[in-house]
């Protein structure tokens, strides 16, 4: 019995020795294995219980099992402050430094779009003009028919269109508005429409199914092609600065006659030919004309006696000249690197 006693007040100092001594987690498993493992020390000793005589067993046991419970106890005592260690060693790297600049978290900003179509909006509220607004649900009556489109026009085919149940559709233009506030309110309008609007197309760094437009609307008595042409002179110049001119080319839309597409002169070259021309000098950037009389008819206005000029622009268009944006699908992405430039 005396060498079993022995043995475990030996093993017993040993253990206390290299526990305390380890100095970090992964050595610290490496000794529990070793003594109380499956294999370990202590549970060698436990195992050899049945070679001792009856007499002595009790106390050969007591003393081992008194052994394990106490490198049990020193194991966790050990764990705990080796973990301790750890998190004040990670603490003390990751400590801030109250003596540095601090770094102001980006806290979102306005969306290019919302800024081009306020400082449009604010461009054209100073010149008179109100704010109408309509549903991005329409009716065929008031996105096409009241708007002198015929039935087999290209823009009423599914594949321009997205139509929904029961004659509704996505309105493919501001101009419904237009016709709703005629149809509410008496001569003399002059009104803009600002808003969302969808069409068929398949989306790439120039076309997206989703896109945003104003509208423009003034009816009175007297109007003429040389007031549109002042307007939108004024209007140009206020949003792009006072070097810039303006040209008017023929064109066709089934709810102004006569017609014409506008183009400023470049805003980043200044007429001399760039990349964002295309060499040309000019921008395309709205469309524009005197109202048909056809479309007076179906608001119940008089066409012999009122008269009145619309046009309309892309924002999106804008926004991407504006800022030299290449991808018009950058504004529906959400990439906070993109917004954060703004």
């Amino acid at each position: 019995m005396a060498g079993y006693l022995e043995k475990i007040e030996e093993l017993a100092g040993q253990a206390r020795q290299q526990i305390a001594r380890a100095v970090s987690l992964e050595q610290l498993e490496q000794w529990r294995l070793n003594l109380l493992g499956r294999k370990g020390q202590v549970t060698a000793i436990l195992h050899d219980l049945g070679q001792v005589s009856p007499g002595e067993r009790p106390l050969v046991g007591k003393q081992a099992n008194e052994l394990k419970n106490e490198i049990g106890r020193l194991l966790e005592e050990r764990r705990a402050a080796l973990e301790k260690e750890q998190l004040e060693r990670a603490a003390a790297r990751s400590a801030i430094d109250v003596t540095l600049p601090g770094l102001r978290p980006w806290t979102g900003s306005i969306h290019p779009l919302n800024r081009t179509l306020s400082r449009v909006n604010e461009v054209l509220y100073s010149m008179g003009f109100s704010l109408a607004e309509g549903p991005e649900i329409e009716d065929e009556f008031h996105n096409f028919d009241a708007l002198n489109t015929p039935a087999d026009h290209p823009a009423r085919d599914e594949h321009d269109t997205f139509f929904l149940e029961g004659g509704l559709l996505l309105r493919s233009h501001t101009s419904p508005v237009q016709i709703r506030h005629m149809q509410a309110n008496p001569p003399p309008v002059r009104i803009i429409a600002p808003g969302r609007v969808f069409r068929r197309d398949t989306p790439d760094a120039t076309h997206s199914p989703i896109f945003h437009q104003v509208e423009g609307l003034y009816v009175d008595e007297n109007v003429t092609f040389g007031d549109l042409k002042y307007t939108l002179e004024q209007f140009a110049l206020r949003l792009f600065g006072p070097d810039t001119t303006l040209r008017f080319r023929p064109s066709f839309f089934p709810f102004t006659e006569p017609s014409a597409e506008v183009d400023c002169s470049c805003i980043f070259c200044k007429r001399k030919g760039c990349r964002i021309c295309k060499g040309s000098g000019w921008l395309e950037i709205l469309g524009c004309g005197m109202v048909d009389p056809s479309v007076f008819e179906a608001v119940g206005y008089d066409p012999e006696r009122w008269t009145g000029f619309a046009f309309g622009m892309g924002i999106d268009r804008i926004c991407l000249l504006v800022h030299s944006i290449d991808d018009i699908r950058l504004f529906l992405e959400s990439d906070t690197g993109f917004l954060s430039q703004f």
